[in-house]
C-alpha cells in the first residue's frame, strides 16, 4: 500500500495568520463545518469545575435517549474513539474513503490493519464490502457531502458482520439533516456509530462525543480510555444541549436555510458546489488558486488535494449569522473569482456555446463529438430527452436553453429551482439501462 496521506484539519487559523501576516481577529474562518452560531452555553455551577468528573452521571442515558440508541459511551470527542477503536478490532482489510476525514486511515494502520483506500465511485457499489473485513463510512461524508441511505449501510453491515467484521459509521454531520440514522441499530454486533457535539451544536472545544455499539465493545472501549475522559464542564454542557429540543429544532431549520444561501451565493459567482447544511464542497482543478485568492481577502477555507477520483477541491463552512459577514464573503468571492475570470469565462462560454449548438442542430442531423477519452460519439439526431449526471451540466443545459429537455438529474442538482419537476437519482447508486427515461 502507498504511504498514507498526511493528517490535516480545518480550523488552523493561527497557521493562516502567520502565513499571510493577517491578525486572527481579521479573518473570516470558513475552514471547518462547525456551526458558527453554536449552542448558547449557560453559566455552570462552580462544582463542575472543582470536582472530578462523575462518569456515572446521567449523561450516557441522556445521550441514548437524545439519539435514539440503546447504549452510549461518552468520549472526549469522536477523535478519542477513532484512535482507540481500531485496537479492539481483529486486524484485517479496512475500507476507508481516500477523500474524507484523515484521522481514520493512520489510526487503523497503526493498529495493524491494512487500509484499502476507496474512491467516491466505490460507494455506489452494492458489493463494496465483499472483500473487506471492516468498513468506515462517514455519513454524510466530509468533505464530499455524499449521503448514503440507511438500507445500503445495513446491507454492508450484514456483509462484514457475517465475517466477524465491523462497520463504523461516523455521523458527525447527521444532526443537521432529517436523514435516517443508524444509532438505533448499533446494539447489534459489528456496528459502531459515532456522534459528536462539535458540528451541529458548534461545541468543538468541549471535546465531547458518543459511541453507540454493543455493550461488550463499549465496555472494552471504556476500559481502554480509562476514567475522566470527558471533563466535568463538558459533561454538564452536553446534558444541557442534548435536552434542549426547542433549540435543536430551530437550529436545524436555520442551518438548512443558511446552507442553501451559501450554495446560491457560490453559484452566483460561477462556482458549482455540492452542499449540506453546514458546508459546501467544490471539486475544481482551480481550487488551490481560489483558496489562495480568498486567503488574500482574509477568508480562510479548507483546501483538499486531488484524491478519491476527485480533482482538487475546496470546502467552505457557513459564515456567522449576521449580514456583515455574508456581505464580506460576497465581496471576497467577487474579488477572488475575478482573478480567475478569464479562464472561467472562456470555459463557461465555450461549454455553453457547444451545448447550444448541439441543441439547435437540425432535427434530423447527425451529431458527432469527441469525448474526454478521445472517443468519437455519434448521435443520429439531436438529443430530445436529456439525463444530466452532474450539477454543473444541469446549469449549462439551462443556460443554453435546453432546460425543457431535461427529464432526469442527480439528487445534487438543486439549481435552478425549475429542474425540481425532473426526476432525481441519488449519485450513490447504480443505474441500469431500464431505469433511464426513454
Amino acid at each position: 500500500m502507498s504511504a498514507l496521506p498526511p493528517i490535516r484539519h480545518g480550523g488552523n487559523l493561527l497557521a493562516a495568520a502567520r502565513r499571510h501576516g493577517r491578525p486572527v481577529a481579521e479573518w473570516l474562518d470558513l475552514s471547518t463545518g462547525i456551526n458558527p452560531d453554536g449552542y448558547p452555553v449557560p453559566p455552570l455551577p462552580a462544582e463542575v469545575w472543582q470536582r472530578l468528573p462523575q462518569d456515572d452521571d446521567a449523561l450516557a442515558d441522556i445521550a441514548a435517549r437524545a439519539y435514539g440508541g440503546a447504549h452510549a459511551l461518552p468520549v472526549a470527542g469522536s477523535q478519542a474513539a477513532i484512535r482507540t477503536l481500531p485496537r479492539l478490532l481483529h486486524p484485517g482489510r479496512v475500507g476507508i474513503a481516500a477523500l474524507g476525514y484523515s484521522e481514520y486511515a493512520p489510526a487503523f494502520a497503526l493498529a495493524g490493519h491494512t487500509v484499502v483506500p476507496l474512491d467516491e465511485a466505490d460507494f455506489a457499489r452494492a458489493d463494496l464490502a465483499d472483500d473487506l473485513d471492516h468498513l468506515v463510512v462517514v455519513n454524510p461524508n466530509n468533505p464530499t457531502a455524499r449521503l448514503l441511505p440507511a438500507q445500503t449501510l445495513r446491507h454492508w453491515h450484514r456483509q462484514v458482520a457475517s465475517r466477524h467484521g465491523t462497520l463504523v459509521v461516523d455521523e458527525a454531520f447527521m444532526d443537521a439533516l432529517a436523514a435516517p440514522s443508524l444509532v438505533a441499530d448499533a446494539a447489534a454486533p459489528g456496528l459502531v456509530v459515532l456522534r459528536s457535539l462539535g458540528k451541529f451544536y458548534g461545541l468543538a472545544g468541549v471535546r465531547c462525543g458518543f459511541v453507540f455499539a454493543a455493550p461488550d465493545l463499549l465496555a472494552a472501549l471504556g476500559d481502554q480510555l480509562g476514567h475522566w475522559t470527558v471533563s466535568g464542564p463538558a459533561r454538564a454542557v452536553a446534558q444541557h444541549a442534548l435536552a434542549d429540543t426547542d433549540w435543536q429544532h430551530a437550529t436545524r431549520a436555520r442551518l438548512a436555510t443558511a446552507g442553501q444561501r451559501l450554495a446560491m451565493l457560490l453559484r452566483e459567482h460561477g462556482l458549482s458546489p455540492v452542499s449540506q447544511p453546514l458546508f459546501s464542497w467544490m471539486p475544481d482543478a482551480r481550487a488551490p488558486a481560489l483558496h489562495a485568492a480568498l486567503a488574500q481577502q482574509g477568508v480562510w477555507t479548507r483546501l483538499f488535494d486531488a484524491a478519491g477520483g476527485c480533482p482538487a477541491s475546496l470546502r467552505l463552512g457557513l459564515p456567522p449569522d449576521n449580514e456583515p459577514c455574508w456581505r464580506r464573503l460576497d465581496r471576497a468571492l467577487a474579488d477572488a473569482t475575478s482573478s480567475l475570470a478569464p479562464d472561467m469565462t472562456k470555459s463557461i462560454a465555450a461549454l455553453t456555446a457547444a451545448v447550444a449548438a448541439l441543441l439547435t442542430c437540425p432535427a434530423h442531423a447527425a451529431i458527432s463529438v469527441i469525448d474526454d477519452a478521445g472517443n468519437t460519439v455519434t448521435l443520429a439526431q439531436p438529443a430530445r430527452r436529456i439525463v444530466s449526471l452532474a450539477p454543473h451540466v444541469t446549469e449549462l443545459l439551462y443556460a443554453a436553453g435546453g432546460g425543457d429537455r431535461i427529464v432526469g438529474t442527480v439528487s445534487y442538482s438543486d439549481y435552478p429551482r425549475r429542474r425540481a419537476t425532473c426526476r432525481a437519482w441519488a449519485t450513490t447508486r447504480r443505474w441500469t439501462s431500464n431505469e433511464l427515461p426513454r
